[in-house]
């Protein structure tokens, strides 16, 4: 196993943008009191507004832009790369501009990095300290991508972690986990499975899920009896 550790202690390391960002679709009890990060996130926003560093129809568009990041853009960027070679290459050499081909607009200075998953290296990601995720184009990290069991699990033994998600990674495969920073994310490529070579480029699309970007399952693809 490779990890590709980034030091999260450098100056200007800042991961406090990732943290008390709850899901805008999440159904909330009336009865519910908010949370400390709740009445923070609200304390701070309103302050912010007061003094005129922020509008308030600024942090709505804020919000709308973050709502509307889905893996449905990262599946669009891997079905390209899957059928167009030339556009393969210039993603996995600047992910952020491959992407931005494709009309996704990244609205952060973050670097994205596509790992290409082959049969002989499967690509794992993981943010050790907090949440770090490549969101312009997968949008809303999953709730187990965040908790310490996976951020601490996936380094030390990520073949035991990718077996709870039902993937075997056979011994003679290198894993490679890569940690992701505040200003570093990843996107893992997945191979195209076999028996896909008449799908459109749509209908791959549609076979790319979130946890294959992340590099915790493979693209599954169950070929039709004629």
């Amino acid at each position: 196993m490779h990890v590709e550790n980034h030091d999260h202690d450098e100056p200007g390391h800042d991961h406090h943008h990732d943290h008390g960002h709850s899901d805008p679709h999440e159904e909330i009890s009336i009865t519910e009191l908010p949370g400390y990060y709740d009445m923070l996130e609200t304390a701070v926003r309103e302050l912010l507004v007061e003094r005129k560093l922020f509008g308030a129809d600024e942090i709505r568009r804020q919000i709308e832009v973050l709502d509307s990041r889905t893996p449905a853009l990262g599946a669009k960027v891997v079905a390209r790369a899957w059928v167009d070679g030339e556009f393969r290459k210039r993603l996995l050499e600047d992910g952020r501009k491959g992407c931005e081909e494709l009309g996704i607009s990244f609205y952060d200075d973050t670097q994205l990095i596509v790992l290409e998953n082959t049969p002989e290296v499967h690509n794992l990601i993981v943010c050790t300290l907090c949440s770090c995720y490549p969101r312009p184009v997968l949008g809303l990290p999953p709730d187990w991508y965040k908790l310490k069991p996976y951020r601490a699990r996936a380094v030390y033994e990520p073949r035991a972690v990718l077996e709870e998600f039902g993937t075997h990674i056979p011994d003679d495969v290198e894993i490679v986990v890569s940690d992701s920073t505040a200003m570093v994310r990843y996107l893992v490529l997945p191979m195209r499975p076999a028996g896909t070579e008449g799908l459109s480029e749509e209908e791959l699309a549609a076979l790319v899920t979130r946890d294959a970007m992340i590099g915790v399952i493979p693209v599954e693809y169950q070929e039709r009896a004629a």
